[in-house]
């Protein structure tokens, strides 16, 4: 069996650290600043006979932002280039960046209602960093225009006035839909209620395999206008909802189970040791950027260009690196080096232990820096 996932959602989701988690392994970038993933790459997941291929998609952006940042043409064809050959379509949104979480990017909703027949998911991630855990609830109503898989929901909010520690506010939600459809999704939402009550969603033993998945099923959407995506926040078609923290794999083993039963009869595209579709020298490069762009400030790292100058194997069967870096102006080389070396020591060290854990294999980096003539 194969499921194609296409995730895609706004820069820095947590995209690449969701596949990383799904993989077990990590072969996608991950960094504080937006646009990491600069095209979109493969990862396989090969469990008993079911293949899942992860489509990791740069975040959505517009072609303004895309020219600011001086971003290549592919940052805004790759997601939807993933889209058309994807089975299922993950929604990644952050749920601790209070800025957008109230809503679906312009960019998300374009691609969604471009492939209304791709059946999707919505999977609020980092979960564990929000204190007041209701709030989920009003995001879920918010995300998805209060319908899920076709049901209506109705959440509805009662504050107690009361400062005691013992204070909390209350969500109801109801389905408009006849009883005997409504227990999964009551049930979870309920218990999502309760974790306010004392136990955060990350503590409760009771809702451990219940509150990540809200409801199943399917429905297909009527294709939408682009007239109708001004006036849209959420998406209406989700058929299911995960809550989980990505960074620290809570709940990425619910939805992965999620994932291998969605798969459906056909042939494998990967051999089953391939955890891929990267070459090497990609993943390298990427793991290098990474750290260039965690320790280099502002638009700094976005100019680097990476020149691999050696690639072999030593006498003991450890991995030989040497990678020249090339930045547009002499200040920025100061930068990357940084006093006495500390930044680029530093950068190597990282990359170094990092391809290690990817190729499984001793490895020696070294890296240099220069100005591009």
């Amino acid at each position: 069996k194969v499921l194609r996932i296409a995730i895609i959602g706004a820069p820095n989701a947590g995209k690449s650290t969701l596949s990383n988690q799904l993989l077990g392994r990590k072969v996608f970038p991950v960094s504080q600043k937006v646009h990491t993933t600069r095209c979109k790459a493969r990862g396989v997941v090969t469990y008993k006979d079911t293949q899942l291929i992860i489509l990791d998609t740069p975040g959505l952006t517009s072609p303004l932002k895309a020219k600011r940042h001086k971003l290549e043409e592919a940052m805004l064809t790759d997601p939807l280039d993933s889209m058309k050959h994807a089975d299922l379509v993950l929604v990644l949104v952050d749920v601790s960046d209070h800025w957008t979480r109230n809503c679906l990017s312009k960019e998300v909703l374009k691609c969604l209602s471009q492939f209304p027949q791709i059946p999707s998911v919505l999977v609020l991630n980092k979960v564990d960093l929000l204190k007041k855990k209701f709030i989920l609830l009003e995001l879920v109503n918010e995300l998805t225009e209060g319908i899920v898989n076709g049901k209506k929901l109705e959440v509805t909010s009662a504050f107690r006035n009361d400062s005691s520690s013992s204070a909390k506010s209350r969500l109801q939600v109801t389905q408009a839909s006849p009883p005997e459809n409504r227990a999964p999704e009551s049930r979870c939402l309920r218990e999502a209620d309760e974790a306010q009550e004392g136990s955060s969603l990350d503590e409760s033993s009771e809702m451990r395999g219940s509150e990540s998945s809200l409801l199943t099923g399917a429905r297909e959407p009527k294709d939408c206008g682009p007239r109708d995506l001004k006036d849209m926040k959420g998406w209406p078609y989700f058929q299911e909802i995960f809550m989980l923290a990505a960074l620290h794999g809570e709940e990425v083993d619910t939805l992965k189970r999620y994932l291998l039963m969605q798969a459906k009869p056909g042939p494998w595209e990967f051999h089953s040791g391939v955890l891929t579709s990267q070459s090497p020298q990609e993943v390298c490069d990427n793991i290098i950027r990474e750290k260039i762009l965690e320790y280099l400030p502002l638009e700094v790292p976005y100019g680097v260009i990476q020149v691999t100058e050696m690639w072999e194997e030593g006498p003991s069967g450890e991995l030989l690196i040497v990678q020249n870096l090339l930045v547009p102006r002499k200040s920025h080389m100061m930068m990357l080096i940084g006093r006495g070396g500390k930044v680029i020591s530093r950068i190597a060290q990282e990359a170094g232990q990092d391809l290690m854990n990817a190729f499984l294999c001793d490895v020696r980096l070294k890296l240099k820096v220069e100005v591009k003539s």
